[in-house]
């Protein structure tokens, strides 16, 4: 199973509070069959409406942590959000605080979502990325802080997702897999299974 530590990289800063689902991906893609080519899409309105959004600031691109503000993925549960922003590249959030279900899926796609208390080292952090966008930050899960080149601050996360991700036990299949001996068992005395192999 694949225990998530810490991520490492760069950044893409967009500190803006109630940044809802339908911002995030656009309702018109949610009949996609699968989430294959999402990415490209994550923001798609607000990028069209604001030429300077961070998404399309060439400074940011390759970036993999993404800063954000107040209840950040409200709105509808949609797993297209994470998804998208998944696909674009984003592999951990951080932020002021976030709406449960899209929290919820965030873990469950292994995308440590951290919030940060002190609103004015996000704010600095922030700062810092604008100014040099190939600064490395560290979003570390086993000491519970986020690291950039100048210092650190603490984050925080319900323990129920920290042991989730840090144990690999958010890959529900790969701990199925891990687990296929025990499957096959319990399969083969299921009178319902044995009638559909009859």
């Amino acid at each position: 199973m694949s225990e998530i530590h810490s991520v490492a990289g760069s950044a893409v800063p967009l500190l803006l509070d109630d940044i809802d689902t339908d911002r995030i991906i656009p309702a018109r893609y949610l009949r996609c069959v699968t989430f294959d080519g999402l990415g490209e899409h994550a923001f798609e309105d607000d990028r069209k409406q604001d030429p300077s959004h961070p998404f399309n600031d060439d400074r940011f691109a390759g970036a993999s942590i993404l800063l954000a503000g107040r209840n950040f993925g409200c709105g509808s549960s949609r797993e297209h959000a994470p998804q998208s922003l998944m696909r674009w590249g984003i592999k951990a959030i951080v932020a002021e605080s976030f709406a449960e279900i899209f929290f919820g899926n965030c873990t469950t796609l292994g995308i440590p979502a951290v919030t940060v208390d002190d609103v004015e080292a996000l704010e600095t952090i922030a700062s810092h990325i604008d100014g040099d966008p190939t600064m490395q930050l560290t979003v570390d899960l086993d000491a519970m802080e986020l690291r950039d080149a100048h210092g650190s601050c603490p984050v925080a996360m319900p323990p129920e997702a920290h042991e989730a991700l840090t144990t690999g036990k958010w890959d529900s299949l790969a701990q199925l897999l891990a687990n296929q001996q025990n499957v096959s068992k319990t399969a083969a005395g299921l009178p319902y299974l044995k009638a559909f192999a009859g």
